[in-house]
């Protein structure tokens, strides 16, 4: 968007069910992420967070408002242009690293680039860079089961990262790590978003992560206010 406005959500809401076993996890949520700017979600568990930070990214369908991707609204486009718009503008890191497995370290992280079409040996050049730069340039040719697992969440972020997206969105990133790790991949993906100048929007039950961060939104009650 011209404004320097990266994601933004108008009105969103997000129901499960039907009828009278409906249930509004969330509604008439209004969210505007910045160019650069660090924002972290947190709540108690259960109440939508994750759930959000997917209808942010266009992973799923809101069941009321509207979703605003780099000026695109994701309602007016095909499955398959939500789907290049993500790749083009958006970079995903989850709690469990969800690297193919059948694949190397090298070839998980250069994929999103051959899917966006670039040639070959620059996608691997790139995605060689960034693993140099997470400290795994001695695990390119391991696959993911022959990893630690702050390896494999290393090489997760280094996937998210190669295309340059304009927003991370990481879904407790750290959560499936021991404290060490946990820290350790956290300023790894503070430092990389800072080089970058990428937005960053994290889902976290950790609070001193939180407030490492620009921004401290609370989802709760359906609400999603100013922590």
């Amino acid at each position: 968007m011209s404004d320097g406005t990266i994601v933004k959500a108008k009105g969103l809401g997000k129901r499960f069910g039907h009828g009278d076993l409906a249930v509004d996890v969330f509604r008439d949520i209004d969210l505007t992420i910045a160019k650069g700017e660090r924002i972290a979600i947190i709540g108690s568990s259960g109440a939508g967070k994750s759930t959000l930070l997917h209808l942010l990214g266009g992973l799923d369908q809101p069941s009321s408002g509207e979703v605003w991707v780099a000026g695109e609204r994701m309602s007016d486009l095909s499955q398959r242009a939500r789907g290049r718009l993500r790749n083009r503008v958006l970079g995903f890191v989850y709690q469990f690293h969800h690297l193919l497995p059948e694949f190397t370290v090298l070839e998980n992280v250069a994929m999103p680039l051959l899917i966006r079409g670039t040639d070959e040996r620059e996608a691997n050049d790139r995605a060689r860079k960034l693993l140099t730069e997470v400290g795994l340039q001695a695990r390119l040719r391991h696959k993911p089961g022959e990893l630690s697992g702050g390896e494999r969440q290393r090489a997760a972020v280094a996937r998210a990262l190669v295309g340059r997206p304009a927003c991370i969105m990481a879904d407790e990133p750290t959560g499936n790590l021991d404290h060490r790790n946990a820290g350790d991949v956290f300023d790894l993906m503070m430092s990389l978003n800072a080089e970058q100048g990428s937005s960053l929007v994290i889902v976290t039950h950790e609070r001193s992560l939180a407030e490492q961060m620009d921004r401290i939104l609370v989802l709760e009650n359906g609400r999603l206010i100013e922590g």
